[in-house]
């Protein structure tokens, strides 16, 4: 049976993301979603036939339109230095409502193995899936070390780009990040650190031609014949 067109089921979606962020997935009741959502418990259950569905439906509704947004952003024809900076701007902007389905993934994929497994499932197919590509796509062009592991390399991307983006907008008024840049600034000097590193440079010498120094001769030292001890005198015994 085809389900009726209507808003109902973004009311519960929406209902729903309130309530799971106040009480959790599994402290939140679904006879409080409904009445938010201005609907009843069956039409929750006919959109919708476990509470884990609910929340998975809570965060796909945020976090596909956001894939989108970041497929469009790697599949610029740009460097990869720049896509990846663009990448952390856009992290930088998320809106409220993105963030809270950050706050319900990270609380509730640790929270529940099997919420865990079913979010890793659908994040391999997402910003996971979408950023290996980009990195293997660096490899095939030589902005990658190829010593690198493609998902090590994966992996530190996620947590230099990514990561300190989230931090930054969780902890605004932390006396920590108070001089902090933030966007665009922030993305950027984390690409400076991704791809060249935090250890000291060495300065490298411009290439052409190098003057060398004249070396000076060494002053020639007076030839000082060595010291012999004066011979001492022998005397003949007299008879």
């Amino acid at each position: 049976m085809p389900r009726p067109r209507s808003n109902i089921d973004r009311r519960i979606l929406h209902a729903a993301r309130r309530r799971f962020l106040a009480a959790g997935v599994d402290g939140a009741s679904l006879r409080r979603i409904a009445a938010d959502a201005r609907t009843s418990i069956g039409m929750i259950y006919y959109y919708f036939p476990t509470k884990d569905e609910l929340f998975l439906a809570v965060v796909e509704e945020v976090y596909g339109a956001l894939m989108g947004e970041l497929e469009a952003v790697l599949a610029r024809d740009l460097p990869l230095e720049e896509r990846l900076r663009l990448l952390g701007g856009r992290i930088a902007a998320l809106s409220e409502a993105q963030l809270d389905v950050v706050r319900l993934v990270v609380r509730e994929g640790v929270g529940s193995s099997k919420r865990r497994e079913r979010l890793f499932e659908r994040f391999a197919r997402g910003h996971l899936g979408l950023v290996l590509g980009a990195i293997m796509g660096g490899l095939a062009k030589g902005e990658v070390d190829a010593r690198h592991h493609p998902i090590v390399a994966t992996m530190a991307t996620l947590a230099v780009t990514v990561v300190p983006q989230l931090m930054r907008r969780f902890a605004a008024g932390s006396a920590l990040f108070a001089e902090l840049p933030s966007g665009d600034a922030l993305a950027a000097a984390l690409q400076d650190v991704l791809f060249r590193g935090i250890a000291k440079q060495e300065e490298t010498r411009p290439r052409g031609k190098t003057t060398r120094k004249p070396r000076t001769p060494a002053k020639k030292q007076a030839h000082t014949p060595p010291h012999r001890a004066p011979r001492r005198k022998t005397r003949t015994p007299s008879n």
